[in-house]
């Protein structure tokens, strides 16, 4: 989304980084009720990528074997994340995982930091 719609596109508009940004932050956050994601604010979770979008790049996709019972998947990894923070807690490093893990599992709607309710 990055690489092609608000950096690389040469036929028609780009689309403003902000904007693309925006939708997959806060607008995807408040779409799934997870009130407590997506934005930059007192009282809300802190998970941030830090991205040199010059350097943003794909990689080739790959299979991997590594779910339960032999499943595959379709891995794609990318160049130009230079840090990822969950929870405030620093999850990789320039694309290397340090090992940290503070994130849990998701189940339904989050309650707003706000107002404490949830949607």
């Amino acid at each position: 989304m990055l690489t092609h719609w608000a950096r690389d596109r040469s036929r028609g508009e780009r689309l403003p980084l902000e904007w693309v940004i925006r939708n997959q932050t806060s607008e995807t956050a408040d779409f799934y009720g997870l009130e407590d994601r997506g934005r930059l604010a007192v009282g809300y979770r802190a998970d941030v990528n830090v991205i040199d979008l010059a350097g943003l790049a794909l990689k080739a996709p790959r299979l991997a074997h590594d779910l339960p019972a032999g499943g595959r998947r379709l891995i794609q990894e990318a160049e130009g994340y230079r840090l990822t923070l969950c929870a405030g807690v620093v999850t990789q490093r320039d694309g290397a995982p340090t090992g940290a893990m503070p994130g849990r599992l998701v189940r339904g709607p989050q309650r707003s930091p706000a107002t404490g309710l949830a949607r």
